[in-house]
């Protein structure tokens, strides 16, 4: 049987120290340990309408803000405020881009909603829109709040694919409750069906439900669930109806939906506007005029104007009737192009 072969001596003097290569110096622009690539924007995962909130130990519940939905960027040398659309809205909240400065991290991407309170607390959508000077207003809103719901990024690290439960944890140590413009959205374990109930009788427009096992995922694929207590939703104006004795000489608006690639006619609102509203209503409608409507109406009304559909507004309804109309609908705002607003769909 062989010997097997000797090993070198790892020194070839036993009384001198061990060293390795000398290394090249440390680049002092390079960090110690690899980072994630800030993303420059997010697509924003968004709640699947149902009837009913789901149940099981899966799911917890918020309440739905009624406002904007933003991403906050928190980055080494400044703060954006970014629309579900993609647009920079920073000077448009800076008190929220202020109070984000404050929170005491490098590097941060909140998810969440900005929000005006009524005198009761409640988000009120309205209130938001006066405060940013109505649909393509120039103003800068000093009394917006952002409720923030999600962290995506932190501290040079994506957490989209982390699950909801490990964020929600991180997020509500990076919030204190100290912070008077950035606010943590609280999170509630409950029954959904008595959190819903609760929400309505206090006059707010519902709940969401979200899987506290989901990672974050753009788009509407049913991790987030939103259910409401009266239907919201985004309608396209296509005309108006002429009054000598209304508001502003509107009686009502004329709205549409998509069904496919058209434009369908879904009823009239004549509630929700104030004299200040309709006149600034009226004002944008009579620039758009045209002379045939771009949906098919069949009613008997004669005193209609109508209108380019390019104007999106917040319906409040709360039914459709047999003729595929909506019931007992309110006019809630007019939705910004940068909010990317998405116009219902019939299917």
């Amino acid at each position: 049987m062989s010997k097997p072969p000797q090993s070198k001596p790892l020194l070839s003097d036993a009384d001198a120290p061990v060293r390795s290569r000398p290394r090249k110096r440390r680049d002092p622009a390079q960090p110690n340990l690899p980072l994630d690539p800030m993303p420059v924007r997010i697509e924003p995962c968004l709640a699947l309408t149902k009837a009913k909130p789901p149940k099981g130990p899966d799911w917890v519940f918020e309440i739905k803000w009624d406002g904007y939905r933003l991403a906050v960027h928190i980055e080494p040398k400044r703060v954006r405020i970014m629309t579900r659309g993609g647009h920079d809205w920073t000077h448009r909240f800076p008190a929220i881009a202020e109070a984000a400065k404050q929170l005491g991290v490098a590097t941060a991407i909140l998810d969440g909603e900005a929000v005006v309170l009524d005198e009761q607390g409640r988000p009120n959508f309205g209130l938001l829109q006066q405060a940013l000077g109505g649909r393509g207003g120039k103003r800068n809103s000093g009394e917006a709040l952002f409720m923030a719901f999600d962290l995506l990024y932190f501290d040079g690290r994506d957490l989209t694919e982390m699950e909801l439960s490990a964020r929600r944890h991180l997020l509500e140590g990076l919030i204190t409750g100290q912070e008077r413009d950035v606010r943590l959205s609280e999170q509630v374990e409950a029954d959904g069906a008595q959190l819903l109930a609760a929400a309505c009788e206090h006059g707010l427009e519902g709940i969401i439900a979200k899987n506290r096992h989901s990672t974050y995922r753009s788009g509407r694929l049913g991790d987030w669930v939103k259910v409401k207590c009266l239907q919201s939703d985004s309608f396209v104006i296509v005309g108006y109806e002429l009054s000598t004795v209304a508001r502003a000489g509107i009686r009502s608006l004329m709205l549409g939906a998509r069904k496919g690639n058209d434009l369908v006619y879904v009823g009239s609102v004549g509630t929700g506007f104030n004299e200040r509203t309709a006149r600034e209503l009226r004002e944008k409608l009579d620039r758009i005029k045209v002379k045939r409507p771009t949906v098919e109406y069949e009613g008997r009304r004669k005193d209609i104007v109508w209108v380019r559909p390019t104007l999106i507004a917040e319906i409040e309804y709360r039914a459709w009737t047999h003729d595929g109309n909506l019931r007992h609908s309110s006019y809630k705002g007019l939705r910004e192009v940068q909010d990317n607003a998405a116009i219902y769909e019939i299917e």
